[in-house]
């Protein structure tokens, strides 16, 4: 059975996306089978973070130009990526019933897929709440400031109350310390549970450090490049968390009827 994942951030600018590839790769190098898919629709990137170009989107599903399986860039270390299309101002503002056309592509995929990885659009977006309502598990990556406490909140509301998400893992990024960490998860959360019915999840955290952000100028996940420095093992355990976080109760249609 296929575990589908949602990673989302209240904001943009908390590494939500390198957080995604990164757990992508942490969870290839098991040895397991991973799509990840760029849901941020138009202006998808993860597989700049890569150093791959796909050849073809989702864009190229939705338009009947291949089918869905053909539209999917196989990398390697177990990973594949579907790409959101990028620079595609059509894609921008997908209406439900496309959504419902990725979705039900995808879910029929004829290939082995361990995990699925959704890479969401930062914020409370449609698109954000419509594929976390559709993934077992949904992530919020944040980070140690109030703008995105409160930004991460109100996606976490968001996706509570138009979504009937309940359960949500929680990874701290750019984190100066695994105690401050968590810490910063242990205030958050409080606050969340005692206004919202919600439940909250550690996953872990990720620290703030130089050497991510060369990986990223390099454009090579450093759970790739350095798999065994602090902050690749920092991915690694995140993944191994994230992997057995509570998951959602069917609320709607879910990917692979699940």
């Amino acid at each position: 059975m296929t575990l589908s994942i949602a990673i989302t951030s209240g904001k943009g600018g908390v590494g939500k996306t390198n957080t995604a590839v990164s757990l992508a790769v942490a969870l290839g190098q098991t040895g397991k089978d991973i799509l990840l898919f760029d849901a941020d629709f138009g202006l998808a990137n993860t597989h700049v973070l890569l150093g791959t170009k796909p050849s073809k989107s989702v864009a190229d599903f939705l338009d009947k130009k291949c089918s869905m399986e053909d539209s999917i860039t196989n990398f390697k270390d177990g990973v594949s990526i579907l790409s959101g299309g990028s620079g595609l101002i059509e894609l921008l503002n997908l209406d439900n019933q496309r959504r419902h056309q990725i979705l039900s592509g995808i879910s029929n995929l004829d290939r082995n897929i361990d995990y699925l990885i959704v890479d969401c659009p930062a914020g409370a977006a449609d698109s954000t709440l419509f594929f976390a309502s559709a993934s077992d598990i949904v992530a919020v990556v944040l980070i140690e400031e109030p703008t995105s406490f409160l930004d991460a909140y109100a996606l976490i509301k968001a996706a509570n109350l138009e979504a009937g998400v309940k359960n949500f893992a929680v990874i701290v990024n750019m984190a100066d310390s695994k105690a401050m960490a968590k810490r910063s998860f242990e205030k958050f959360r409080e606050i969340a549970m005692r206004f919202l019915d919600v439940n909250l999840h550690y996953a872990g955290m990720v620290p703030l450090s130089n050497a991510i952000r060369r990986s990223i100028v390099k454009r090579t996940p450093i759970v790739s490049a350095q798999p065994g420095s602090p902050e690749a093992r920092a991915f690694q355990a995140a993944a191994k968390e994230i992997v057995k976080a509570p998951q959602n109760e069917p609320t709607g249609i879910r990917f692979f009827g699940n």
